[in-house]
Formats: C-alpha cells, structure tokens, sequence
C-alpha cells in the first residue's frame, strides 16, 4: 500500500514535471502565433464591440450601448486569454478549476462589489435614467456621464466628477430631473402687507405670459402661498421646455425686478415695527453709527 502511495506520487511528480518542462519550451512557432491572436484578434474584439454596442444602444438606449460594449470587449479578452493559453501549452480544465476556486475566495473578499454588481443589473432593469438624464443622488446634483457595472459617473455643473456605487443608489432616493421633455419652474415672491393682491397677481401673470421661455399650454399659475413675519408670498409656476431652465430662470427673476419697480410694488425685507402706548402708533426708533453726532 505504501509502495503504491509513493508510486502513485512519484507518478504525479514526474507527469507534472513533464508538463511543466512542456510549458516552459517557448519555440519560436508558439510566439508568433501568440503575436499573430493579439495583432488581429484585439482590433477585431475592438471594433465588434463597437458596432454591437450601437445595435444595443439603438434598440435599448445608451446606457445599455455602455455596458453592452465592454461586456462584449472583456468577454473578447477572456476567449484570447483563454486561446493563447491553449498555444502555450497550458491545460485549460486544470487553469478553469483553479479559477473556479479563486473566483469562490475573490466572491467572499468583493461582496460589496457582488452586492453593486446586482444592484446595476436592478437599476439597468427599470430605465430609470439614462446617460445625459440630470439627476440628483442623495443630495449631489449632476449629468449622468456613465453607466458602468458597478457605479453611476455623474459631472456636476461646476464640473467635477462623482461616482455614486449602484448599491447607495439601490437604497437611496433620486431624482430625474430631465426625464420628462417639460417641466415647471416655481419662483416664490414675498410683497409687502400693504399691496393689493390682485394687482400683484396680474403683474405676475403678465410677466409669465410675455416670457419667450414660458408655455402657453398647461398655463402659468400664480397662487398667494404664505403668510410670513414680514411678506405675502406668492408663487409663480411656468411650464418650460427642459433644456431652456437657465434661460427663464434668469429671464423672469429680471423681469420681476423691474416690473415690481415701475409698479411701485414693495419686496420687503425683514423688520419689526415696536408701538408704544397706542397700537396705531409706531414708536420712533433712531439707528446711530459710531461717526454720527447725537442731536
């Protein structure tokens, strides 16, 4: 029994001495066939990857394009991988179950990437966003630059570059700005107690009306929101085109201005009126710097 055990052993030694002395006799012929897999299969994984990645980005939208090309690009390289190791020599059952075992150690080592991994093929699943959709994430506002296998690439307005992780999407809320091709802008103005509301109101919806960036259809409303410590609030609501946001942000916070001011309609700031002996009469304050003479 014991003469078969180091037989047995003996047997395995030399057969993986054989092989491994196989291995390592790199002949000329066995390089230049390697060379001849990398010089032609790489170009050709290169550009099947892109035109299989535009037929998937036209039938399912870019974000699938994304990951349908490296999905296709990786698993290139793994069959090339697999195919010059055929050309060396190597036995690939052998190099396969050795894999297996790494893959089953690298699983307990990478759960959080296994957990985002799944959480991707989640978020693909629903077409929530896509690339170019604005969104917020948990507070962070920006572009969707890509969609990769294990996180979300934003660019900000101010041009820097987040990467939010599937998982913390999974768990979190967002919001797709630009999902929907129209959207509705409301600006909140406080006027004085003394104005007239219904003057107030017909300024605001002629502001919305002869703004070029504001939809006629659904209509601009104008509501009187709250009563604050020192203002009326209204709200004004515009329907605009999604890609126009700046322009009528910028062009109706003008136009308020300037229309308020020729109205002689006032937007207070904060104040506290004190009355002394009767509740209508103010008490006269006087603010003094340190450079004005007392009277």
């Amino acid at each position: 029994m014991l003469s078969s055990f180091y037989g047995f052993t003996l047997a395995a030694v030399a057969e993986t001495a054989s092989t491994t002395s196989h291995v390592t006799r790199f002949s000329f012929e066995n390089s230049l066939r390697v060379f001849l897999i990398l010089a032609i299969g790489i170009p050709v994984l290169y550009f099947l990857a892109r035109l299989l990645g535009r037929v998937i980005e036209k039938r399912f939208g870019p974000h699938f394009g994304q990951i349908g090309r490296k999905c296709i690009f990786y698993g290139g390289i793994l069959l090339l991988g697999s195919t010059i190791l055929m050309q060396l020599g190597f036995k690939l059952g052998a190099v396969l179950g050795a894999a297996g075992i790494l893959t089953v150690a690298i699983g307990f080592a990478a759960q959080t990437s296994l957990s985002n991994l799944i959480s991707g093929i989640f978020i693909l699943g629903e077409k929530a966003f896509e690339v170019g959709d604005l969104v917020r994430i948990n507070g962070t506002l920006g572009s969707i630059d890509s969609i990769d296998l294990m996180s979300v690439k934003l660019r900000t307005p101010d041009n820097l570059y987040v990467r939010v992780p599937h998982e913390e999407i999974i768990k979190s809320q967002f919001t797709n700005i630009t999902k929907f091709p129209i959207r509705r802008m409301d600006i909140v103005v406080g006027v004085a107690y003394r104005e007239t509301l219904e003057d107030v109101i017909r300024v605001l919806k002629e502001i919305a009306d002869h703004n070029p960036y504001s939809l006629d259809e659904p209509a601009p409303i104008v509501l009187v929101k709250d009563f604050m410590s020192s203002s009326i609030d209204l709200m004004l609501g515009m329907w605009f085109e999604k890609s126009n946001f700046l322009n009528l942000k910028n062009s109706v916070m003008h136009d308020i201005h300037e229309r308020f001011k020729a109205e002689d309609i006032e937007i207070p700031f904060p104040h506290i009126t004190v009355y002394s002996g009767s509740e209508m009469e103010a008490f006269p304050l006087e603010m003094r710097g340190k450079d004005r003479p007392e009277a």
